[in-house]
C-alpha cells in the first residue's frame, strides 16, 4: 500500500497542466465525493449501491484511457482517494508516521466506502498497464506489472467481500463479482494460465450479459461494450488450450471491427500477432514459382503466415472503408517484413555477388525471398487501386452531383491517376531480381500491363469528350480496341493469370457503344450555328473590351474567370523627358581677372617677422 501510494500519490505521475486541470475542479470533485441523499440508485430502503461500470468507464474516458494514458489516469485515481479518504476522515495517519486502516463491515454506511476501494484497485490495475507498454523495451518492468495486477485483484477480492453484505443491493453484488473476475482474469492472462483465464473471463462475461438483459437498452450497452471487450481474450485462451477454430474467429472479430480504433481494435491486431508468432514456429520455408527458399525471420514468418488469413478478410469486407483499412494494414506489415529482409541483406551483400557469379546469374535466397515480398507488396498496391477504381467507376455512372451531398463529384481524371500508379507498379514488377529470365512472369505481366493501359487510355478519352475533343476521344477509343484486341490474342496459356482483372470484353462492348454516342454528338455540334462560332472568337484570347462589335455567346462572361480587359495593362511607348547639353561653353571669351587677383607677398626673413608681430601689409 505504502510502496502503491509512493508511486501514484498525490498526482506524481501526472504532468502540471493535468493537475491544475483537476485542481481547477473543486466544485464537480466536491460533488463525486459527496454523499447521495435517500436511497442509492438501483437500491431499496436504506441499502447501498455503486454503479461500479459506470463509474470506472466514465473515469477512464475522462482522465486519460481515451488516449491510452495510463499514467494520467493513475494519477487522478490518487487524488480521488485523498479527496474521498479526507471528505470520510478515513485517513492514514498523519505526515509523519503511516497508519494502516482497512474498510470493515461495521463502518460500511456510506457507498463511498466502497468506493474507496475501488479507486485503489484502479490505482493499481493503472499502474499495471502502464509497465506494460514500457515493459516491451524493459523486459524488468514484466515483474512489477505482475505485482501491481494482484494487488489489484486483492482490492477486487476486498470490495467483493463488503459487497457480501446484507446493506449491499444485488446490482452491485454482481458488478462487483464481475469486475473481480475480470481483474482475475487479466493476473491469469498475464501468467498465461490460459484456462484459469478462460474461466474468469467466461463468469464475468455470463455475469455482464445477465445484466444487460435485465435492464433497459440504454443501461444494457455498457455491458455489451465490456463483453466485446473481453471476447477477443476468451478466444485467444481457448487456442492456446487447442482450439484451432479460435484464429478464424478472431480474424471474424477483427472484421466486424470495422475502420474502428481504439483499444479494442489495438487488443485484436495484438492478440492476432502473438497467435500466428506461435503457428510461425513451425514455417521453415516457402515456395515461390518453382523455387523453395528457406524463411529464418520470425517477422518474416508471421507475415507469410497471416497472408491469406489476411486476403480473406478483404475479400469478406462488407463496406470500401474496411477494405481499405484492411489494404493499409496488410501493406504495412509487408513493409515491415521487406524491411528485416533488408536487413539481412547489407551485411551479406560480398557473399550474394560471390554467389551471383558462381551460379551464373541465379540470385542467393534471401535475395529471392526479398523479391517476393516486393512481389507481394506491389500486387496488393495494385489490387487496393483497382479497388478504388471500380468505386470510382460506380460513382461516375451515378453521375452524382457535388451540389447535392456537398462533396466534389469523381472525374475521369481520377482513374487515370489510379491507373497510372498501377502501370507504374507493373514496371517495377518487371525489374524483380532473380524474375528477368522468367519469360512466362514476363508474359504476364505483359498482358496485364495491356490491360491496364486499354482502361487508362478509356478514360483519358472520356475526359475528351467532356471538352468536346471528339476527334481526340475518337482515337483514343480506336487505341483502346487495340489494347483490348492484343489482350485476347496473346492469352492463350494465361488466361488463369488473367481471371482476377476485368473483362477486356466488357470494355471492348462499351467503347463501341461510346463510338456511337460520340459521333451523334459530334454532328450535333457541328449543326449548332452558335457553338461554331463562339470557339473561333473567344480562342483568340482578346477579351470583351476589344470585341464589343461582334455578338458571340461566351459562358465565360458569367463565369468566375470572366475576361473584361488585359490586367495589367501591357507597355507603351511614350517620349522621354528632354535632356539639355550646354554645348556653347567651349564657345564663349572669359574677361581677364589679373587685376583683382591679390598678388602673393615676397616671403623672406623680414616678412616673417613682421607676421609674427601682425604688421602685415
Amino acid at each position: 500500500m505504502a510502496a502503491e501510494r509512493q508511486g501514484g500519490g498525490g498526482g506524481r505521475g501526472a504532468g502540471p497542466e493535468e493537475s491544475s486541470r483537476e485542481h481547477g475542479k473543486d466544485g464537480k470533485d466536491n460533488k463525486e465525493n459527496e454523499r447521495p441523499a435517500g436511497p442509492q440508485p438501483g437500491g431499496l430502503g436504506d441499502s447501498l449501491g455503486l454503479e461500479i461500470l459506470q463509474i470506472v468507464k466514465e473515469s477512464q474516458q475522462q482522465h486519460g484511457l481515451r488516449h491510452g494514458d495510463f499514467q494520467r489516469y493513475r494519477g487522478y485515481c490518487s487524488r480521488r482517494l485523498r479527496r474521498l479518504r479526507k471528505t470520510l476522515n478515513f485517513k492514514m495517519g498523519n505526515r509523519h508516521k503511516f497508519t494502516g486502516k482497512k474498510v470493515t463491515e461495521e463502518i460500511l454506511s456510506d457507498n463511498r466506502y466502497l468506493l474507496l476501494i475501488l479507486m485503489d484497485a484502479e490505482r493499481a490495475w493503472s499502474y499495471a498497464m502502464q509497465l506494460k507498454q514500457e515493459a516491451n523495451t524493459e523486459p524488468r518492468k514484466r515483474f512489477h506489472l505482475l505485482s501491481r495486477l494482484r494487488k489489484a485483484v486483492k482490492h477486487a477480492e476486498e470490495l467483493e467481500r463488503l459487497c457480501e453484505s446484507n446493506r449491499v443491493d444485488a446490482k452491485t453484488k454482481l458488478e462487483a463479482q464481475a469486475y473481480m473476475a475480470y481483474l482475475t482474469g487479466m493476473l491469469r492472462f498475464e501468467h498465461q494460465e490460459w484456462k484459469a483465464a478462460m474461466e474468469a473471463f467466461n463468469k464475468c462475461k455470463t455475469i455482464y450479459e445477465k445484466l444487460a438483459n435485465a435492464f433497459t437498452e440504454e443501461q444494457a450497452v455498457l455491458y455489451n461494450q465490456r463483453v466485446e471487450e473481453i471476447s477477443p481474450n476468451i478466444r485467444y485462451c481457448a487456442y492456446n488450450i487447442g482450439d484451432q477454430s479460435a484464429m478464424n474467429e478472431l480474424m471474424q472479430m477483427r472484421l466486424r471491427s470495422g475502420g474502428t480504433e481504439g483499444l479494442l481494435a489495438e487488443k485484436l491486431e495484438a492478440l492476432i500477432t502473438q497467435t500466428r508468432a506461435k503457428q510461425a514456429a513451425t514455417m521453415s520455408e516457402v515456395e515461390w514459382r518453382g523455387r523453395t527458399v528457406p524463411v529464418k525471420i520470425d517477422k518474416v514468418r508471421i507475415f507469410l503466415l497471416g497472408l491469406a488469413d489476411n486476403e480473406a478478410a478483404i475479400a469478406q469486407a462488407e463496406n470500401e472503408e474496411t477494405k481499405e483499412r484492411l489494404f493499409e494494414s496488410l501493406l504495412s506489415e509487408c513493409r515491415d517484413a521487406i524491411q528485416a529482409v533488408r536487413e539481412e541483406l547489407k551485411p551479406d551483400q560480398k557473399q550474394r555477388e560471390h554467389s551471383l557469379e558462381n551460379d551464373s546469374g541465379k540470385v542467393s535466397n534471401i535475395q529471392y525471398l526479398h523479391s517476393y515480398l516486393t512481389y507481394i507488396k506491389l500486387s496488393t498496391a495494385i489490387k487496393r487501386n483497382e479497388s478504388m477504381a471500380k468505386s470510382l467507376q460506380k460513382a461516375l455512372l451515378q453521375q452524382q452531383r457535388s451540389d447535392e451531398d456537398g462533396k466534389r463529384s469523381p472525374r475521369p481524371q481520377d482513374l487515370i491517376r489510379l491507373y497510372d500508379i498501377i502501370l507504374q507498379n507493373l514496371v517495377e514488377l518487371t525489374q524483380l531480381p532473380g524474375l528477368e529470365e522468367d519469360k512466362n512472369f514476363q508474359k504476364e505481366i505483359g498482358l496485364k500491363t495491356l490491360v491496364y493501359k486499354a482502361y487508362r487510355c478509356f478514360f483519358i478519352a472520356q475526359s475528351y469528350v467532356l471538352v468536346k475533343k471528339w476527334s481526340e476521344a475518337l482515337v483514343l477509343y480506336e487505341r483502346v480496341l487495340k489494347y483490348a484486341r492484343e489482350v485476347q490474342s496473346g492469352a492463350g496459356a494465361h488466361r488463369n493469370s488473367l481471371k482476377e482483372l476485368p473483362d477486356v470484353q466488357d470494355l471492348i462492348t462499351q467503347v463501341n457503344a461510346e463510338k456511337y454516342s460520340l459521333q451523334a454528338a459530334a454532328i450535333l455540334d457541328a449543326n449548332d450555328p452558335h457553338e461554331t462560332e463562339s470557339p473561333s472568337q473567344v480562342r483568340d484570347g482578346k477579351p470583351l473590351s476589344e470585341r464589343f462589335e461582334t455578338f458571340c455567346l461566351d459562358p465565360s462572361l458569367v463565369s468566375k474567370q470572366v475576361s473584361l480587359v488585359h490586367f495589367p495593362p501591357g507597355f507603351q511607348p511614350i517620349p522621354c523627358k528632354p535632356l539639355f547639353f550646354d554645348l556653347a561653353l567651349n564657345h564663349v571669351a572669359f574677361p581677364p581677372l589679373e587685376d583683382k587677383v591679390e598678388q602673393k607677398a615676397k616671403s623672406g626673413l623680414t616678412g616673417y617677422i613682421k607676421g609674427i608681430f601682425g604688421f602685415k601689409s
